[in-house]
């Protein structure tokens, strides 16, 4: 069993405690209409646990199809779903020349998650699974464009003082759709490697010429995690390699440390990311990132971003203002109590600003009323009572990387993403144990030696040619604890608040032992000590 299996399998015998102990969750007097939405496959594994929270505990039914984000915006022009998902907003010039996305009713754009866009890898030395291997951006941006094709090219050679690199092939898997990952990507390469990558930002990737290309995230991650993916290398968000168990590298930033896309990680790098806030542009709430690339901080992973839903301001196509009902409360209950389980699937729960931003975006759906947000009862978890909108809980408290992260002849022999075992030194480098940072966390242990490939709990099966023979059933289960924040203010009162509170602290006290969250792991671990030394 995964760490990933295990982690969403405690939030389930959460849920299924609260219903033992018959606690009275609040009446909904409201009939939900059945609503629908498409787009990203980056940011589906929260979206996908959302929506069985809320089907489970309230009767909403949200259907979903992870079609990429291009897919998603497109089929929203045409009116055949209430919202999309996608990582880029319309595109006013699309790159394959195509007409412009210009959506025939009102649009808005609502973050719903932060994450890191990893590169998930599947590497052995000796008959034994590669755990923390480090790459700088330079050497991402060759082996995504063909130009280092061995992974004991000298770039990766130094990259990896710890390990022996075999002269193996690389196999780069890249996105066949278009997809917000490969616009993500790209851009990034764009803006920090221009001379290597001059195709600009774009959603439809070229396939390399030692490349595959694969639809959708769980493509890309299911054909690296098969046995015939060994030498295989991807970009897919973070949740996907938890998800499958297999490692992802380590991201050299500015500060010249080599960091894991955590929450914490992910996070701090967005501090430095530009919102536009305009509110009368169509493109309010919309991120710029030059400066998450650049951020001197040493904590940053460079390659963090926001995944936006794109909700009707106008009813229009199969929408109504019925629906716009349903899918106000099912964003409310995404912006606040839904981000509590982001950690534990791989992504980073939404900042306060971007919450309020965000409640702004929903009272302008028909249909889904007026009523503001209190961000002392939103539940959500960057933020406590008495915060500062520009705060941001876990940002304040994450840790400096360890030692053996900085670039230099120290490598970290910690796994990433939730592999299993230590990876040993077997290079010229000096290893070291991550005992003071986000190094080897991941929301797991260390490096998986001994796991067979593909054998995460829940884990699509492909062939050799990326088909897909089988999904492994790899819905994450779970059902919410807590009532969604809906836009009805009479729907909860104090009492129901203090039964929920009386039975939270007991259940805290006996069933949530301290494995439970990544962010607890760490701190009961050798060294899992705030920044000034003192326990967490």
């Amino acid at each position: 069993m995964t760490p990933f299996t295990r982690r969403v399998r405690l939030i389930a015998a959460v849920g299924a405690l609260l219903m033992a102990v018959g606690i009275a969750m609040p009446a909904h007097a409201a009939t939900y209409e059945v609503i629908s939405g498409a787009g990203s496959t980056w940011s589906q594994n929260a979206l996908d646990q959302w929506r069985r929270n809320v089907a489970s505990n309230y009767g909403m039914t949200v259907n979903y199809d992870g079609q990429g984000s291009s897919a998603g915006r497109r089929t929203y022009i045409e009116g055949k779903i209430d919202f999309a998902v996608s990582e880029i907003p319309f595109q006013t010039r699309p790159e394959d020349n195509s007409a412009p996305e210009v959506p025939p009713r009102g649009y808005a754009y609502m973050p719903i998650v932060a994450g890191g866009t990893a590169f998930m890898y599947h590497l052995n030395i000796g008959g034994k699974r590669v755990s923390n291997l480090r790459l700088s951006g330079v050497t991402i941006t060759k082996i995504f464009t063909g130009a280092i094709t061995k992974w004991n090219d000298p770039a990766i050679t130094a990259d990896n003082p710890g390990l022996a690199m075999p002269d193996k092939a690389i196999v780069p898997v890249v996105r066949s759709d278009g997809s917000g990952s490969s616009a993500q990507f790209s851009l990034w390469m764009s803006k920090q490697h221009p001379d290597l990558w001059t195709a600009g930002m774009r959603s439809q990737f070229p396939t390399p010429a030692n490349g595959k290309a694969q639809s959708g995230s769980s493509g890309v991650a299911g054909y690296v995690s098969q046995g015939y993916g060994e030498g295989a290398i991807t970009y897919v968000e973070y949740s996907y390699a938890l998800e499958s168990g297999f490692p992802v590298a380590k991201v050299l930033n500015k500060a010249d440390y080599y960091v894991e896309p955590t929450a914490d990680s992910v996070a701090v790098a967005l501090l430095r990311a530009q919102i536009n806030t305009n509110s009368g542009s169509a493109d309010y709430l919309t991120q710029i990132l030059d400066g998450v690339y650049n951020s001197a901080d040493p904590r940053t992973y460079p390659l963090s971003s926001y995944s936006y839903m794109i909700v009707p301001t106008q009813v229009g196509g199969v929408f109504t203002e019925k629906k716009g009902a349903t899918l106000g409360a099912f964003a409310s209950y995404m912006l606040c109590e839904g981000q509590q389980q982001a950690e534990d699937l791989g992504y980073s729960p939404l900042p306060m600003n971007l919450v309020l931003a965000g409640f702004d975006q929903i009272k302008r759906i028909p249909g889904a009323g007026a009523a503001g947000v209190d961000p002392n009862t939103c539940n959500n978890p960057t933020f406590k009572p008495g915060d500062s909108p520009s705060n941001n809980q876990l940002a304040l408290t994450a840790a400096q990387p360890a030692a053996c992260d900085k670039r230099g002849p120290n490598q970290c022999t910690t796994g990433t993403a939730g592999a299993p075992q230590e990876t040993p030194v077997s290079g010229s480098g000096t290893g070291g144990a991550a005992t003071n940072g986000t190094g080897g966390t991941g929301g797991a242990g260390a490096g998986a030696e001994t796991a067979a490939p593909g054998a995460g709990a829940g884990a699509a099966v492909y062939d050799e040619n990326g088909n897909l023979i089988s999904d492994g059933g790899s819905a994450v289960a779970g059902s919410a604890v807590a009532s969604p924040f809906t836009l009805d203010d009479d729907s909860w009162g104090w009492q129901q608040s203090a039964m929920l509170g009386a039975v939270l602290l007991l259940l805290a006290a006996v069933v949530l032992p301290p494995f439970l969250s990544p962010r607890l792991r760490r701190a009961n671990a050798p060294g899992g000590q705030s920044t000034n030394g003192a326990p967490r």
